[in-house]
């Protein structure tokens, strides 16, 4: 049986791994999942700070999860809860207080706060015995709050029941608990730092192109971050390489079009459809946005530049820009026809680096590197499921009839199954993340 002092000693050992998580929302996954083992609770929630209310972002559910089938997850859940004394998690928020709540069905009516039934009548999950956390900063900033919910007490040695008793949190509990909020909350800090100085160089392509909007960017990442997940287990891809190839991708994908801030606003922001001669300038972002990573050194660089230079590479070898050298990417005044006008434009130009005539040879199958194919799905399909300035959005079905035609064509087969796995959560996705109408 895990005692307390080993417990702490679990603490400790996994602050380090905290730490080297890079992306938000794959670390409030690992924090939900840790607590849990902290404090031996068969389900939890995790909710971050959005104003005056809750997002509710991720559940765990270790009882629920038995019915899955291997490799899967529990759907996501796009709900807010006010920060208002009058639910649990809201007090919790108001007040900084930890809540140790015994039995969520029997609250004295004394209490400010009351549990909604709601929830666990929608999962078909009795929840009773309920820990109650903030994430706050050493400032008493709040970014957000944990829940852990019924607690199991470890089964007896010689027990012929395979099932843990329910009981209540410890106040042994409550310490560890805290503890772990404490040094989980410098995590999240950090890792919010690094997603916004990656939104803040996006914002900087958003001001330059309407289309490359922070909701799209945060779906193509996440999209692109499920399929890998489902394609790196159907790989046997050990969990561990999976979890950390996952979080770099997830930062990576979000840079995919950065390379749009060199590409001229006469291209860049015109409303219609592009000539052959425009979609050749706008060709050039691929390797305008690995050309930012040219002194990649960090795994996130590497990938970053191999997203942005690939993502329009076809399996089939139709795609561009083809192998040329990104470094030596460099701006030229060219003459080119713009709605009938000849103008003075800059244009980007970069080297073949192995070719005839000039023109670059180009990249198919896994020559392209997996980051680039999986991206090259997401973009594609939220591409075409989105309303834009130069076309309506397609239709669902529509939509998934053109990935599976263009399955061994434009994609990677096994990238296309992979996507098809995860479609309820690309789903969850779109919903989490829906474009801001003007």
């Amino acid at each position: 049986m895990r005692t307390e002092q080993n417990s702490a000693q679990g603490i400790i050992e996994i602050d380090s791994e905290l730490n080297q998580i890079q992306d938000v929302d794959i670390l409030l996954e690992r924090i939900l999942l840790e607590a849990r083992k902290v404090v031996h609770a068969e389900a939890g929630t995790i909710y971050v700070k959005e104003g005056d209310h809750l997002d509710f972002r991720y559940t765990q559910n270790a009882l629920l999860e038995r019915n899955l089938a291997p490799g899967q997850k529990l759907a996501l859940s796009n709900f807010t809860v006010p920060i208002s004394e009058k639910n649990i998690s809201g007090y919790v928020a108001k007040t900084g207080k930890l809540l140790n709540i015994p039995d969520v069905y029997a609250i004295p009516p004394t209490e400010p706060y009351s549990y909604s039934s709601y929830y666990d009548k929608s999962s078909g999950y009795k929840s009773t015995s309920m820990l109650t956390i903030p994430l706050k900063t050493s400032s008493g900033n709040l970014l957000g709050v944990i829940q852990m919910i019924n607690a199991k007490a470890p089964l007896r040695s010689g027990s012929k029941s395979g099932e843990a008793r329910t009981v209540a949190f410890k106040k042994g509990d409550e310490v560890l608990i805290t503890h772990f909020a404490a040094n989980a909350t410098a995590a999240l800090q950090r890792a919010y730092q690094t997603r916004n100085m990656i939104q803040t160089l996006n914002h900087t392509a958003e001001l330059r192109d309407s289309h490359e909007t922070n909701a799209h960017v945060l779906r193509v990442s996440n999209y692109a971050a499920e399929i890998y997940e489902r394609l790196a287990f159907k790989r046997k891809v050990s969990e561990k390489e999976r979890d950390k190839a996952k979080d770099t991708l997830k930062l990576a994908a979000m840079l995919h079009d950065i390379g749009k801030v060199a590409i001229s606003d006469l291209i860049l922001k015109k409303p219609g459809r592009f000539t052959p001669e425009e979609y050749a300038v706008m060709q050039a972002h691929t390797y305008c946005g690995a050309h930012l990573f040219a002194a990649a050194e960090s795994e996130f660089e590497v990938m970053a530049r191999d997203i942005a230079l690939t993502h329009h590479e076809n399996w089939d070898g139709t795609g561009y820009p083809g192998r040329v050298d990104a470094s030596k990417a460099a701006p030229r005044v060219q003459s080119i026809t713009v709605e009938g006008a000849t103008r003075e434009v800059e244009v980007w130009t970069a080297p073949a680096i192995e070719g005839e005539g000039g023109k670059p040879r180009t990249l198919k199958g896994e020559e392209i590197p997996l980051a680039g194919r999986i991206v090259a799905v997401a973009d594609v399909f939220d591409a075409l499921i989105s309303r834009r300035v130069y076309k309506e959005k397609w239709d669902a079905s529509a939509v998934f009839d053109e990935i599976r035609k263009l399955s061994g064509t434009k994609f990677d087969p096994e990238v296309v199954d992979a996507f098809f796995d995860v479609v309820p959560r690309i789903e969850e996705i779109r919903a989490r993340y829906p474009d801001v109408e003007a």
